[in-house]
C-alpha cells in the first residue's frame, strides 16, 4: 500500500511538473504575440486581428491562472476555471462592441498586414496547440486550457480567410464578419466553461 501510494504521489508531482513546462512555454508565446498582433491591428484598423490579439492576452492571463493552481486542490481550479470563463465573456463582449463600432465607421484594414501577423499568430498557436493536447484530459484546469489553444487555431484561420476577402472583395465586411464570429466563439466556450466550473463548485468534496 505504502508503494502504491509512493508511486501515485510520484505520477502526480510528474504530472504536475510536466504541466509546468508546458505552461509556461505557452504562456510566453500567447504574452508576446499579443503584442504583436495588438500593435499590428492598430496599424492595420483590423477587427480580427486586434480580436485574436485579445485572444492571446486572454490565454496568458488564463495560463497565468493555470501555473497558479497547479498545486491546489480540485475546488481551486474549479475557481481558475470560473476565473478564466468570466474573463473570455469580457472579451467576447469587448470584440463584438468593437465590431459593432467598426460598422458604422468605414476604414478598409491593412490587408498585407493580416495575412502576414495571422500567419504568425497561426503558427505560434498550433505549437501551443500541440504541446497542450496530451494534457487535455488530466483535469478540468488542463482541459479548459486546452479547449482555448482549439478556439486560438479556428480564430487565426478566420484571420486568413478574412485577409484574402478582403483584399479580392476590396471590402471591409469580412474582417467585421470574422471579427465578430471570434467574438462568438469567446462567448460559447466562456459559458461552456464557466457551466463546467460551477458544477465543479456546486458538487462536494
Amino acid at each position: 500500500m505504502t508503494n502504491c501510494c509512493e508511486n501515485k504521489s510520484c505520477e502526480l508531482t510528474a504530472m504536475r511538473q510536466s504541466h509546468s513546462r508546458v505552461l509556461w512555454i505557452v504562456l510566453v508565446i500567447n504574452t508576446a504575440m499579443f503584442f504583436i498582433e495588438g500593435t499590428a491591428g492598430l496599424l492595420a484598423n483590423s477587427t480580427s486581428l486586434l480580436a485574436d490579439a485579445l485572444d492571446m492576452l486572454g490565454d496568458a492571463l488564463v495560463y497565468g491562472f493555470s501555473l497558479f493552481v497547479l498545486e491546489r486542490s480540485a475546488r481551486w481550479q474549479a475557481s481558475a476555471a470560473l476565473t478564466k470563463g468570466v474573463f473570455m465573456l469580457a472579451f467576447g463582449l469587448g470584440v463584438l462592441a468593437e465590431a459593432t463600432y467598426k460598422v458604422f465607421v468605414p476604414i478598409m484594414p491593412g490587408v498585407e498586414t493580416m495575412g502576414l501577423i495571422g500567419g504568425l499568430a497561426l503558427a505560434a498557436n498550433l505549437i501551443c496547440f500541440i504541446l497542450l493536447y496530451r494534457h487535455r484530459a488530466d483535469n478540468l484546469n488542463m482541459s479548459s486550457t486546452w479547449l482555448c489553444s482549439r478556439n486560438d487555431l479556428i480564430a487565426n484561420i478566420g484571420v486568413l480567410l478574412a485577409a484574402g476577402s478582403s483584399y479580392l472583395l476590396a471590402s471591409r465586411w469580412p474582417d467585421i464578419g470574422v471579427g465578430s464570429l471570434i467574438a462568438i466563439l469567446f462567448l460559447h466556450s466562456a459559458f461552456s466553461i464557466l457551466r463546467q466550473s460551477l458544477h465543479a463548485l456546486r458538487t462536494p468534496a
